[in-house]
Formats: structure tokens, sequence, C-alpha cells
């Protein structure tokens, strides 16, 4: 059965109205709350003449029937409701990167062709200089914040909105064809709009399928039962900009669970993070690889928490490394680690679980429904065993496309044998046993003497010197390799090292040819807000420090 996000989250507030759904600072709202909030949000938006035009059935892959709402926002309640009260109205909600500037800013709205937005004050003044180059832009609420700006001309603050909108049930009916929509990072090229039928996000990503099976709900009724059992606390340390940090949200609220948020919203804070752990008694965490990871067990060095409540770290959108890894399990042995992988293009995938008593590894991974490996060409599926080296794909639940973009939705959607798949540029094979050996980034890769060498490899080996607090590895030109390996590192405090003692560890974990030809330290490893490294700014820092 397909299903619509609007319509679960009816259904679960109607089993569990008391429950409760997200908790931030002095804020605890209900199911019931939740409910009644975004009906009021879809109904603000329908009366501004915001919805859905064209259905569906009638359209391509990269295009939209329906209007758009920019959340311009940090973390909060004012997030999710917007998701969801954008689904009620049948308006397509989209996140936008608060460290934009104006010129990406601007690009990012245009391209979205975004008709409405939901914005904290403090990006107001930015959100004000790029308004009036950007025609689609009608409907804007904004939230209030410590920044203390006005509100801007023309504009709505988010609670009186919601205060004057009827409680009532929008006049519209939601359908799984309805888009849910995750625009990339733009790590190493421009952001896209990765177009998905709610039907298929749902199990894709959004806690549409059962834990213990993997098998898809086949009807709401069981979604109800479920969620009428719920109320573990999972908390999102990431923003919701993210998709990883959304989809737990997501996950929580197809269980009916609570979802808990850190007090400060602007930057991983990681005494706030524990804090909040302890006084809410968080059962699952996710972050975002080492550069969550690290400052979170550095904390746990400097102060005491009770952390029994915790059951599992989760990491997604970045690699977790395997000392990372088992230093978070000697200092809470009770639970286990799971670093999952997945992408915008692709949902989630496959999943590694720790636990305590054995040694972390990094790299391989149980595959998921529908993750496959297909041919380098990609005119074939690769079987268990083969030992060529091909594409990481996903088959069955899949998006529709890019936003707009019919050329690259046909070189990410190909059609193998009759069927579609998802391949957004991971190099993987599959072993023998039938689990995934993830080898990197095909963007991201460096062609160093005609060998193909993966800066996520690389990178995982750096992490095992004890010195090396966060590695990000790219490459530069060389006369002599065409390219050439270079590794940007931040050294823990109180930490030395050399090149010779880094390359050193390095060669205990991959071929020589794969080894830094130099390293560059630095202050402070570039990352965004989610945790991802930026490869534009270490490939601008390895040429400067040649």
């Amino acid at each position: 059965m397909d299903f619509n996000l609007a319509h679960i989250n009816e259904a679960v507030a109607a089993a569990a109205p008391d429950r409760e759904a997200i908790v931030w600072r002095d804020r605890r709202i209900t199911y019931g709350q939740l409910a009644e909030r975004t009906r009021r949000l879809a109904n603000h938006l329908l009366a501004q003449g915001c919805t859905v035009h064209t259905e569906r059935d009638t359209l391509q892959g990269w295009e939209s029937g329906q209007d758009h709402l920019a959340l311009y926002l940090h973390n909060g309640n004012e997030y999710l409701e917007g998701m969801i009260g954008g689904y009620k109205a049948r308006v397509a909600p989209f996140n936008v990167n608060y460290r934009y500037v104006e010129e990406e800013l601007r690009y990012l709205l245009n391209d979205a062709r975004a008709r409405a937005i939901i914005y904290h004050s403090t990006f107001a003044p930015r959100l004000e200089a790029v308004r009036a180059e950007v025609p689609s832009l009608q409907i804007l609420l904004q939230v209030p914040d410590e920044s203390g700006h006005e509100l801007l001309p023309d504009a709505a603050w988010y609670e009186d909105a919601l205060a004057a909108a009827s409680p009532e049930p929008p006049p519209v009916d939601p359908s799984p064809d309805d888009l849910y929509i995750l625009y990339t990072g733009g790590t190493t090229g421009m952001p896209k709009g990765v177009l998905w039928r709610q039907a298929d996000i749902f199990p894709a990503a959004l806690g549409g399928r059962q834990l213990g099976t993997g098998e898809e709900w086949e009807a709401l009724e069981q979604i109800v039962d479920n969620a009428a059992n719920g109320g573990a606390r999972m908390m999102p340390a990431p923003p919701f900009m993210h998709g990883a940090a959304h989809w737990m949200a997501f996950n929580a609220f197809a269980g009916g669970h609570t979802v808990v948020l850190p007090r400060n919203t602007s930057n991983l804070d990681a005494a706030d993070v524990w804090a909040t752990v302890q006084e809410e008694g968080v059962n699952i965490l996710l972050i975002v690889g080492d550069a969550f990871g690290r400052p979170l067990l550095d904390e746990l060095d400097r102060q005491t928490y009770d952390l029994s409540s915790m059951l599992m770290v989760v990491s997604g959108g970045a690699a977790l490394s395997a000392p990372v890894k088992n230093a978070f399990l000697r200092k809470v042995p009770s639970m286990g680690i799971m670093d999952g992988l997945g992408s915008s293009e692709t949902g989630q995938q496959a999943t590694q679980v720790s636990g305590g008593g054995a040694e972390a590894t990094t790299g391989t991974f149980t595959p998921g429904p529908g993750m496959c490996i297909v041919s380098e060409d990609l005119t074939q599926r690769l079987e268990a065993g083969d030992t060529a080296l091909g594409w990481l794909a996903q088959s069955g639940r899949v998006p529709l496309g890019y936003f707009g973009d019919e050329a690259k939705t046909s070189r990410t959607f190909p059609v193998i044998d009759g069927v579609r798949y998802s391949v957004p540029g991971d190099r993987a094979r599959m072993t023998a046993e039938g689990l995934l050996e993830l080898h990197g980034r095909d963007s991201v890769t460096i062609n160093s003497g005609g060998e193909k060498i993966f800066a996520e490899e690389v990178e995982a080996a750096l992490a095992h010197h004890p010195a090396v607090y966060d590695a990000v590895v790219t490459g530069r030109p060389s006369e002599r390799w065409g390219n050439e390996v270079v590794a940007v590192v931040q050294l823990r405090e109180g930490f030395l090292a050399s090149i010779t003692d880094l390359i050193e560890e390095c060669e205990k974990h991959i071929a020589r040819y794969k080894l830094p030809k130099d390293i560059v330290f630095v202050d402070k490893v570039v990352r965004s807000p989610a945790g991802k490294a930026d490869y534009r700014w270490a490939r601008e820092i390895a040429t400067a420090g040649r």
C-alpha cells in the first residue's frame, strides 16, 4: 500500500494524542497539538492560494505540479511543523542551507521556484536582500528568535498566522504521489532538488518498514497499532536541513516516539547534547560521523553524565571511523553503534551495527531492501562475489528525478533491463558473503598515476592515529602524477605528529600508492553544520599549502 505523510500524522495523533511528539527547551508538544498546529499551517497556506496545481500522473520525473515551501530555519518545532503542514496543504516543503550567502540563497530559491518561506528572524536581513530577485516568492512567515530582527514587510509572524487559521482538517485530500523534496548539499557542485513521491520516501527512509523484518507496512492500521506502543525518545543532533536529521524525526513520528532536540541549535554543543540526553532520558542519538563523534567523546572526558538511558548511537550522512566507534563503546559499553549508509537519491541503503566486547570496523555494511551493485558501464547488475568494482545502486523505491534537470535525471536514474535504478555515484562491490564493501564517492576520487584513490579510504586510515582529530583528503595537480593525494589534517589539542608519523600510520591500513604525498596541517577542518566535508575548501587549502 502507498501512504501519504499527512495521513500518517493524523492517524498516529488520533491513536496517541497526549504523548509528547516534540520536546525542545520549554516546549512539549503532544501529537494532538502537533496535528492541530500543522492543520492550521496548512489552512493558512491554502488561504494564500498555495497548494497543488497539476497532478502527478501528467508530469515527467523532473517536473513538479505543486507549490514549494522553503524552510530557512534552525532546528525547532517550526521546522517539522513546516514539513507536515506543507504536506497537509499538498505543498512541497524543501530544505534551505542556512549558511548560504546571498548569491547561493538567491540561486536556491529561484532553482526551487519557492512560493512560500518559513524563516527565523536571524536570517531576515539576508532574505530581504535577495527577495526582490526571487519573483516566485510571495508568502513569508517569520519565526522570532534571539536576534530580535523586526518583521519583514509583507510577512506575518508564524504564531499569528497559526492562531488566525482554522484548526479543522484542510479541504484537500493529500495523495501518495505528492512530493517530498530534498535539496542536496552542493559540496561538489550546485545543489539539486531530489523529487520523491511520498509513497516511495516513506519506506525508503521515513519509517515505512517494520523494524524486525524490513517489510513495508501493508495497512494504516498496522502503523497505528505499532505507534500505540511507541514512546522511545530520539534525538537528532544535526540540523534538520540535513536529510539524516529529519529522517530520524519522521521515523520517530511514524513509530509514535518522541523527538527530543538539543537546546542549542546554532552549532554542535557537546555539553548541551549530553545534558539533554541525561535530563530527557534519550534512548537513540543521531550524529554525523567523526565531526560529531569526536567532540561528544571529548565532553565525556571532561564531564560525567548519566547515560543509562542510551540504547544506540546512530551515525548517518558521513563515515564514523572505527577508532571513534570503539571509543564510544568503551565509554558506554551497554549501548550499540549503528552506522547508516544512504543518500538523498537512495534513502537508507545499508547498516553496520557494533556492540560492546568486539572491535568495530569501517567500510562493510549489511544491505537493506533494494540495495545492489551495477556494472561500471551501467549495463548489468553485478552479483555477490563479483570482483569487479561497480556502482552502489538502489532499485524499487527510488526518486522521480532532479527538479528541472532532465539530463541529470537520466544519468542518475538509468534503466537496466527494464528496471529503474538510482546510481548517485558511490563505488562499491558485494562480497561473496553478501556484505557491501564501500569504496567511496566517485566525485571525490583522486586519479593519481593512473590509479583511482578514494578520499574516504585515506581519511579512514588517518583517523587511526591518536593525534588526528579530523581529516579531509583531496587531490591537487602534480606534474609527475597528474594529481597527487593531499590530506588536510587537524590535530587533537595537546598532541603532536609529523607528516612521517601520519604516513607511517596510513601504511598499516592502505596500499602504498594511496598514501598522501603531502599533509597540510590546519587549526580547524571546515565542515558543514551537518558534519559533511567541504572538499572544495580542502582543494583550496591543499593547493595553497604546496
